[in-house]
């Protein structure tokens, strides 16, 4: 006689879990964005069959060149010339002359020997870094506790030995790295700018405890390119330390203003994720217009301080304002500013209530992006951003707050008198 049982319900066990996060205010909602060109950083939505416009406060397009006329007129005349796609791998007939133009100047750009372009930053970091891990035997990964998923997934997929360190704790840094065998291979892998709390990495100490314990060092300048240095090459270039870091990844989708990821090195590093890299190996390259438009970026980007500059002048306006208006704000030398919440659901609440009533639109921050307990409204400008509209942003949100402080006063009042 065959023993009861129960099949595994799959539809079922999956949708709990989807409605555990919406219980918890950490269900991921897309707004559907039509983006204008003409009129960035204001966008268009459709809210029950209504036409509606927002400003955009949470957009990575830090300098506008999305939407920078040049830069879509390049796109546009290499992409009549050659096609919509590369329509192979680097190795098999994906490999154009605006692959190879736009992976010298991402080398000169941040004076490296070479680079290698990949179809996103996050896909840079997890074949780098698993490539590494893998091929180098006995290799320890020193990882800051706050890095991005995508060094996360890297350093878990090649399966080594890792240490964490307290965020930018350089004291803990050393501890680890004097902990380890001298002889043994290391790579201190850490972010420059961090997205969600700002803060920026202590890279010159870093790269001198790596030095002193022959550990390589690995930084992801991701929110960084564009908007530090004097031709916008990010934190390492700002502190003069480009040669003396050994890998870094850097993406073409944020303050480049178009799509795609890369890692800068030694042409032997370079050359050594080319070879056995499988996400590089087998992964349809980016297509040749993408390449001619980001190029065409960078070298705008280079020649002209111009937009970021206006981005951390207006950066210190918005901060000033939230000042005036009382409004608490997680300080730091970055151009990120959180407005720290706590609370899943309030932050998913004063988000809509932006967007609904006022047309500012800021995306909650919610775990598994930040630890839970950290949600925050993360608030940024871009050169595109007038004064008229950061002031709108802080009326907006000093109201929403006053509103929310005063339900939840009420709330508390009516529980009182029932309780």
């Amino acid at each position: 006689m065959f023993a009861a049982f129960m099949l595994f319900q799959y539809q079922s066990y999956l949708q709990q879990q989807l409605d555990s996060l919406k219980e918890n205010g950490q269900y991921r909602y897309f707004l559907n964005v039509n983006k204008s060109a003409r009129h960035f950083p204001v966008f268009y939505y459709e809210k029950n069959g209504e036409a509606k416009r927002a400003v955009n406060f949470c957009s990575n397009d830090y300098l506008g060149m999305s939407v920078e006329e040049e830069v879509i007129n390049k796109l546009s005349f290499v992409l009549h010339q050659s096609g919509t796609g590369s329509g192979g791998t680097r190795n098999i007939s994906g490999t154009t002359q605006y692959h190879q133009w736009l992976e010298h100047t991402i080398a000169q750009w941040h004076q490296q020997e070479a680079a290698l372009i990949f179809g996103g930053a996050y896909l840079a970091n997890l074949t780098a870094l698993q490539t590494l891990g893998r091929k180098i035997p006995d290799l320890v990964f020193v990882s800051d506790e706050r890095n991005h998923a995508s060094i996360i997934e890297g350093i878990r997929s090649a399966g080594n030995e890792k240490k964490i360190f307290q965020h930018n704790d350089t004291k803990h840094l050393e501890q680890i790295l004097s902990s380890l065998p001298l002889q043994q291979p290391k790579l201190v892998v850490f972010e420059s700018v961090y997205s969600m709390n700002g803060s920026v990495a202590p890279v010159k100490q870093i790269i001198r405890l790596a030095k002193r314990y022959n550990a390589l060092t690995y930084v992801d300048e991701v929110h960084a390119v564009g908007l530090y240095g004097a031709r916008g090459a990010g934190i390492c270039e700002q502190d003069n330390l480009l040669k003396q870091i050994d890998i870094i990844n850097g993406t073409l989708a944020k303050a480049v203003g178009v799509i795609g990821g890369y890692i800068a090195a030694s042409q032997t590093i370079i050359d050594f994720i080319r070879s056995f890299g499988s996400g590089f190996i087998f992964t349809t390259s980016l297509p040749p217009a993408v390449c001619a438009g980001a190029e065409k970026s960078i070298r705008m980007i280079q020649r002209d301080a111009s937009l970021r500059t206006s981005v951390f002048g207006l950066v210190d306006s918005l901060r000033r304002m939230l000042d005036e208006a009382s409004i608490s704000y997680t300080k730091n030398n970055s151009h990120i500013t959180p407005v720290l919440l706590k609370d899943a659901v309030k932050c998913k609440q004063i988000a809509d209530e932006l967007l609904e009533k006022y047309g500012v639109y800021v995306q909650p921050v919610n775990y598994p992006t930040v630890p839970v307990g950290e949600e925050c409204l993360r608030l940024i400008v871009t050169a595109k951003h007038t004064r008229e509209q950061i002031t709108h942003l802080v009326n907006s949100l000093k109201n929403v707050l006053i509103e929310e402080r005063t339900h939840y006063m009420q709330a508390e009042q009516a529980e009182f008198i029932t309780g």
